[in-house]
């Protein structure tokens, strides 16, 4: 098992990013992309790493997705139109995009809402090892894409700050799935990239009180940046039992946290889970769910909100300043990995495939 990308020497090659199993991920150069008539060729500017890229070069799997075969990682992408979709269906040759990386499929007869398709039970994602053969994912520097995926970048906003726009999607759905949050108290539990997204999404839907609960220092100090009204120490218990939160946003996706988001949680409100949990059996005072009549709601990825995401990035009115903190080359992505898993310091890491 290597640590170390193996990178070729030619510096116009297509460079990706190859997750072969835990502890092995290379940067090696593909060929160029041979798209179908409904896909474009995108040039990818930034990618964000995501805490799924992270387990699949820490374990080589995501949940209950194995990895089986290589597999290019990444869904966080932005990039600009290089080539377009022989159909016509893809926006216009220089376009700036941003990317919607789910597919719904049917299977079998499991049924599923038609207002969403993101629940689709065979659906696909970008850089994910669910299916066999696996979804290759868009961390290259050359990607072919689907027209459906691609999201033109409204005038004025940037290909750094729209690369948030799939997280930040995340983010916005969970909200929805809450309700409406205006003049209400909301708690996030977990200050990663996701739970730093909320909340810039709770202030931007009128939440009165945001507070982001978190074990470190760094991510409650970025809170504070993003507006946040308090920040307490998640070891804290009787501080957060204390709130009485109208809103709850697990955003740790621990078994810890879920807890402390019932505990804190006012009664008849509701807490929406949108860190995903272990597999199996999770222990979480259910009783104290009960007996407060709370609302507990999962969040699944997004459905359209990236597009509502990409006007708010556009307008300034969705604050997103200082949740990306590292920009790395797509050839020293290793070291973009470790600082994304260890340093509390580091918010959103993004690759950069330019350099």
């Amino acid at each position: 098992m290597s640590e170390h990308p193996i990178v070729s020497a030619d510096t116009g090659a297509n460079l990706a990013v190859v997750a072969h199993a835990a502890r092995d991920v290379r940067v090696e150069a593909l060929p160029e992309p041979n798209p179908a008539p409904d896909e474009a060729v995108i040039e990818i500017a930034y990618g964000g790493i995501c805490g799924s890229d992270l387990h699949y070069w820490l374990e080589g799997a995501a949940g209950a997705s194995i990895l089986r075969e290589p597999m290019v990682l990444g869904h966080e992408v932005v990039g600009t139109v290089r080539t377009a979709a022989a159909d016509g269906t893809s926006p216009p040759v220089g376009t700036a995009v941003a990317v919607h990386p789910n597919t719904p499929h049917p299977r079998g007869d499991i049924r599923w809402p038609a207002d969403k398709p993101h629940l689709a039970p065979g659906a696909s994602y970008l850089g994910s090892a669910a299916h066999l053969p696996h979804t290759q994912g868009a961390f290259a520097r050359r990607v072919a894409l689907p027209a459906h995926m691609l999201r033109a970048l409204p005038p004025g906003l940037d290909l750094q700050t729209a690369a948030l726009a799939e997280p930040a999607a995340v983010a916005w759905h969970a909200l929805e799935r809450a309700g409406s949050v205006e003049g209400r108290s909301v708690l996030v539990v977990g200050g990663g990239p996701i739970g730093l997204l909320c909340v810039a999404v709770a202030k931007h839907h009128g939440a009165t009180r945001v507070i982001l609960s978190d074990l470190a220092e760094g991510p409650r100090r970025r809170a504070m940046t993003l507006g946040a009204d308090q920040v307490i120490d998640a070891a804290d218990r009787a501080a957060l039992e204390a709130l009485d939160a109208d809103v709850v946003l697990e955003a740790s996706g621990t078994v810890p946290g879920l807890a402390s988001a019932i505990n804190a949680a006012v009664r008849g409100g509701v807490v929406v889970m949108v860190g995903l949990q272990r597999q199996g059996e999770v222990m979480v005072p259910i009783a104290t769910a009960i007996s407060r009549e709370l609302d507990l709601r999962g969040a699944l990825r997004f459905n359209q909100e990236i597009d509502q995401v990409l006007l708010a990035l556009a307008d300034g009115s969705l604050d997103v300043r200082g949740i990306v903190t590292h920009t790395v080359a797509v050839t020293n992505v290793v070291q973009g990995l470790r600082t994304a898993r260890d340093s509390e310091e580091s918010g959103k890491v993004l690759i950069d495939f330019a350099v």
